[in-house]
């Protein structure tokens, strides 16, 4: 007879490790049945249905914690925090990663001392990592390849890479954002630079570089067309602290990590002004709701909105203390000068420019008669920055919005 407490905890681990199949680890669940006594389901179900579920249990750990089958090699593009962050993951798995970098002093730095001279400068990284200003030498033999460069900067310096991309590695892309003009996310942006048939992946949800890199627990969802390379990223990528969900939603996971970005602007702006605590949780989710809205309208799955890639990194980035977007909304609130919060700062908050790119993108796709009205967060965020109204005019003008009913069919 195998004991309840074996069960619970074997199903906890579950939870916490993820499915690479991609099924959720909740599959079990029946709705309308009671979830309160797992012990009482298993004691009245037939005993081959019993043994059944326990074997499925059983066949749910996560197969991202054991040892890789076959020999990987990675290639980081981006020498910025969060590739660093992805690039010690790896390496605390003894996998080979070759970061790829601007300057030459900075490779240098990475391959004599194990450690960035700017960017998580005070972490260490593993032996198997090392640094090159070179595309042929990092691209060389990756059996993958991370993308971590901002989305504003992505198709010039795929474009200049071209060349020395294998044809048939994968692409992992971790960047965020709408490009300006063509109103592109990274999926087309990748597609189009570095040709059609190439397979690609998505890594998004509440993941600061730092928490990472100090291996702290992080759970993030890898979304890509193919299931198998999912699969695949969750197998390799996935340790003990890091967990790899999966899913085939491409659209509503770039959506959401998109939009997040703008409601976190906002959010900050928020507490600049000393709002508290009720305005910043209305704010947040009323954003939200203006995420799902729009991802829907371009074809996303409303389940991914309400995941780690939806309304789990728009918490992470909107009340976490190390978000550049949710500080560059802080310092504007208190009145500073947004041209001299973004000339202080050495990385770049994507939502600066993708609130520009996602108003164009919601005056294209959506017919709506005054969309300013269904999606006031992203449009305030917008006008804040380009100088039209102040932080505190922006809440004024919001507040001052008809009431209406908090959820309608979307």
């Amino acid at each position: 007879m195998v004991k309840l407490s074996a069960v619970v905890a074997l199903l906890g681990c579950c939870c916490l490790h993820g499915v690479a199949s991609g099924t959720p680890p909740h599959a079990a669940f029946v709705p309308g049945a009671s979830t309160k006594s797992l012990g009482n389901r298993l004691a009245k179900a037939p005993q081959a249905r019993r043994e059944q579920t326990i074997m499925q249990l059983s066949a749910r750990r996560s197969r991202s914690m054991r040892p890789l089958p076959y020999p990987v090699r990675f290639a980081v593009l981006g020498g910025g925090s969060f590739g660093l962050a992805l690039a010690s993951v790896l390496g605390k798995k003894s996998i080979p990663v070759t970061i790829l970098v601007r300057k030459e002093e900075v490779a240098e730095h990475i391959n004599l001392h194990h450690r960035h001279p700017t960017y998580l400068s005070d972490i260490a990284l593993a032996p198997s990592i090392r640094a090159t200003v070179h595309p042929e030498e990092a691209l060389r033999d990756a059996s993958f390849i991370i993308h971590a460069v901002p989305v504003q900067y992505s198709r010039k310096f795929l474009e200049d890479i071209a060349p020395h991309v294998p044809k048939n590695t994968p692409i992992i892309s971790t960047s965020k954002g709408i490009e300006t003009g063509t109103l592109c996310m990274m999926q087309d942006i990748l597609l189009e630079t570095l040709g059609p048939n190439r397979e690609t992946a998505y890594l998004s949800g509440p993941s600061f570089a730092r928490e990472i890199a100090l291996g702290l627990v992080t759970a993030v969802v890898a979304a890509s067309e193919s299931e198998a390379l999912a699969n695949e990223i969750c197998d390799i990528m996935g340790c003990n602290y890091f967990r790899v969900f999966t899913s085939t939603d491409v659209v509503g996971v770039e959506v959401g990590g998109a939009v997040k970005n703008v409601i976190a602007i906002a959010a900050g702006m928020c507490e600049g002004l000393g709002l508290g605590t009720n305005a910043m949780a209305a704010l947040v989710t009323r954003g939200c709701n203006e995420m799902q809205r729009l991802a829907l309208s371009l074809g996303a799955r409303p389940s991914t909105l309400t995941g780690l890639s939806g309304v789990g990194d728009t918490f992470g980035t909107c009340f976490g203390p190390l978000s550049r977007n949710r500080n560059l909304g802080v310092r504007l609130g208190k009145g500073e000068r947004l041209e001299n919060i973004l000339g202080s700062s050495t990385e770049v908050a994507e939502g600066h420019a993708t609130a520009f790119s996602l108003v164009q993108l919601i005056e294209k796709t959506n017919r709506a008669y005054r969309r300013e009205l269904e999606f006031p967060i992203i449009y305030g965020v917008k006008e804040i920055l380009e100088g039209k109204r102040t932080p505190a005019e922006g809440l004024r003008d919001l507040m001052a919005m008809p009431v209406r009913v908090e959820m309608w069919n979307l």
